[in-house]
Formats: structure tokens, sequence, C-alpha cells
């Protein structure tokens, strides 16, 4: 592992040190802490950076950056100008995969991607995604009719500051709309030169068999983490028979894995996390199980809680691309030096059966979220 991303001490362990943590998401009932990276820490892709991973027909970087806390749900808010230095850091250090969506904001993020990678945009493959309805500048709830998704690209497209975007996801599915016809509309997008492959974001298996058939899929976006772990035995083994390639949203769960967080831990109002059950106080406590096992695990790599939760990620197989998010230059170099950990086959076996005998406390989101994910879309008379 690299010099330059690796970390001592994991922030949970540096927490207990009392260093003193200079701008953070939460308040806390304990001292918070930051973990830090030698500032002369060169921005040369790591040899973790390769080889590349493939989701169809694209091939990416084995880990991509997640651009939504840099405009909506985890606060404070970091600014444009940090955040456009952090997406432009991230490509400087072998990123390829960057993923937005017109939901974060809403609009805004895209605005912010957009102007991030207009030095690089040929070089890169940028991910967005479509499948909700606004009043405005708020949501209102799912839409992949047709035209609706026509529209939503457009506007993705001119806020991207780009003609085409290469990996176009269905954000939810639509419980109205048949896939047929919201994978036959990308399809045809794909035709025109406006979009290059076709993703899903935490679709029902059904639905996900259905809109393969039509056009095949290549990238299925679900929650993977070492504390969300249901994908395995439904999303992921069908993915791995159709081909297709899973990308890892919430990676490090929402932050919980990197041991910033403890049963004191109050968030900021607005940060969508104080919502989440998992993040509640008594499962909050329960879960910090997990922290101890990461520390032990980073104890004896040489590496933190949030990058042995990563590379246990990779280590799951070439098809699986994690994309956590950041919006802190320190975080994101300590994310990508996960890339350069290796785990063998003993261990993998052995860290599984340890993070088996944890039990998770907390549904993964709010009631609303989580009956959004897994849906079936209607059958096409």
């Amino acid at each position: 592992m690299n010099s330059d991303t690796h970390l001592d001490l994991s922030r949970r362990a540096l927490l207990g040190a009392g260093v003193v943590l200079a701008a953070t998401s939460v308040v806390s009932g304990a001292a918070a802490a930051q973990a830090t990276v030698p500032s002369n820490a060169p921005a040369k892709p790591g040899t973790g950076m390769s080889p590349k991973r493939r989701l169809g027909p694209l091939e990416v970087s084995p880990m991509g950056l997640g651009c939504m806390s840099g405009s909506d749900f985890f606060y404070p808010l970091p600014g444009k100008a940090r955040m456009i230095s952090v997406i432009r850091e991230a490509h400087d250090r072998g990123v390829t995969l960057f993923d937005t969506a017109e939901l974060y904001g809403p609009f805004k993020n895209e605005e912010l991607v957009g102007e991030a990678i207009a030095p690089f945009r040929q070089n890169i493959v940028l991910a967005s995604k479509f499948g909700h309805r606004y009043e405005g500048n708020k949501s209102t709830g799912v839409d992949s009719r047709p035209a609706s998704i026509r529209r939503a690209v457009e506007g993705s497209l001119r806020r991207l500051r780009t003609d085409y975007i290469d990996l176009l996801y269905q954000h939810r599915v639509d419980p109205t709309v048949p896939i047929e016809d919201v994978a036959s509309t990308v399809k045809d997008l794909i035709g025109e030169g406006k979009v290059r492959a076709f993703g899903m974001s935490e679709p029902g298996l059904e639905t996900l068999r259905r809109a393969h058939a039509v056009q095949p899929v290549a990238a299925v976006q679900n929650e993977y983490s070492v504390v969300e772990r249901s994908v395995e035995p439904g999303t992921l083994a069908l993915c791995r028979k159709l081909g297709i390639g899973i990308v890892c949203w919430a990676p490090l769960a929402r932050g919980f894995t990197t041991g910033r967080f403890g049963e004191g831990t109050v968030f900021l109002p607005g940060d969508y996390r104080g919502g989440l059950p998992r993040m509640f106080p008594d499962p909050m406590k329960a879960n910090l199980r997990l922290i101890d096992l990461l520390d032990r695990w980073g104890n004896s790599k040489g590496a933190t809680a949030a990058q042995i939760s990563l590379a246990w990620l990779l280590a799951q197989g070439d098809d699986i691309v994690p994309i956590p998010g950041s919006t802190d230059p320190w975080h994101m170099r300590e994310n990508l030096g996960s890339t350069e950990i290796r785990f063998t086959a003993d261990e993998l076996a052995r860290f599984r059966r340890e993070l088996e005998a944890i039990p998770v406390i907390g549904a993964r989101g709010s009631p609303g979220s989580v009956a959004m994910n897994g849906l079936e879309a209607p059958k096409k008379n």
C-alpha cells in the first residue's frame, strides 16, 4: 500500500486519542477527530487503480466517486469550489467513474459535476439517473414514462455540459410503467448516441430480467457494504448469471464504517442520516461491534476501518465497483488507498465468518425509501 494513502490509525482510534476534527458533519457527545494524509501525497494513480473493471461495454476504475453529497443529503455541504477540487483530484488519482443524478439537489449536483469534469470529460465514464417527477425543485414521486425519460435526459445533458451520458440508470423502478417501455426508450437513446449504456438501481429481480431482455443492462447500482449485504443472494447472483456489473452505493454505510460515529452522535438538521434506523442511538451502539471488527483487521493490515470495508467489497469480485462519496480530499485519498489492500482466500473466509457472527441492528433506510427497493414493474399488455 502506498505511503500517501496509508493511515496508521482509524478515525475511531484518533477519536480515542483526542485529536480534534476541524470540520465535521456531526455534533457528537464525544470529541471528534479526522485522520489526515501527508500533504505532499503525489496526485498520481496508485497501483491499486488498475487493472480496470467492466460494466457492460464500459471500462472503469475499480473504484468510482459518488458525487451526491456535494449537493444534498449529508450536512454540512462542502461548497461548490471544494467539491469541484475533490472531483478533479479524484480524476488525477485515477478515478474514471463519476456518479450523479438529477434527483441530487435536485439538479444542482449535475451542474456541479458538469463544471468539475469539463476539462477531462472525454476520459471518464459519467453516470446519471432519471426516474422522478418534480414540482419546481421538489421531487413528488417516480416517473419513468418514455416522454419523461427523454425530458430528463435532455435536462441532464444540458446541466452536465455534454452530449452523451455513458451510463444512464433508472433511479428506482416505476410501478406504473412496464419496464419494457423504459428499456426500449433507453435503447433508442443509445441508438441516437445520447447514452452509451443502461443501468438500473435497486430493481426487482424479475424486472431486471425483463429489462435485460430488451436492452442489455450494464450495471445494477444497489446498496452494498459490510453492513448491508442483502444484495448477495438475489441481485448479485442474478447479475453474475446475466453478466451485469454491480456498482455499490453507500459502500461505507453512509459513513458508519469509517468509525466516525458513536453512540453520542447527533446529526445536523437536514442530514438524511438522522432519520435512518441504524443511526439511532441504541442500534448505533450495538452496531459498533462491526467497527471493532474493521479496526482489528485494519491493525493487522496497516489500514483504517474505512479502507478495510472498501477493500473487502473490492475482493468480492472483479464485477464489483464501489462508489464511495467524499466531500473531503483527505477522506477521498483514504478511500482510494483501499484499492491497494489484498486479502488471501483464507482471510476472506475468516473475515466472512467473523462478520456474519455480528447481527446488524436496524433497518437500512426509512420506511418510505425501503419500500422503493426491489419493486417490480407491471407487465406490458
